[in-house]
């Protein structure tokens, strides 16, 4: 059983940044694929980003360019850059990971989740 945590979100400023961190207990973490989503209120999770076990990465459209995924195999931690920040971009974030290897987009793909953190961006 894999079990993530998110760290790294707070409220910051239109045009500022934040490091969003995904930690998992799982030693075999380098392993997955790992995605980030998130949730704003009333709204459906939608995809942010997705890193697979051999660091290729994607992005939704809309936020290519500001937010950058990554990952650092021997913390086994995934992060999530987020510049330029906009009011829009406020929700909760989770990361989400699948031992299956392929740049998923739907929610259904990942079997593991954690907790969300929290992003709030003021204008």
């Amino acid at each position: 059983q894999v079990q993530l945590v998110e760290s790294g979100g707070g409220l910051v400023q239109s045009g500022g940044s934040l490091r969003l961190s995904c930690a998992a207990s799982e030693r075999t973490f380098s392993r997955y694929t790992v995605a980030w989503f998130r949730q704003a209120p009333g709204k459906e999770r939608e995809f942010v980003a997705v890193i697979t076990s051999v660091g290729s990465a994607a992005h939704a459209d809309s936020m290519k360019g500001r937010f950058t995924i990554s990952r650092d195999n021997p913390k086994n931690t995934v992060y999530l850059q987020m510049n330029s920040l906009k009011p829009e971009d406020t929700a909760v974030y989770y990361c989400a990971a699948t031992s299956n290897f392929g740049w998923f987009r739907q929610r259904g793909e990942y079997a593991y989740w954690g907790q969300g953190t929290q992003v709030t961006v003021s204008s």
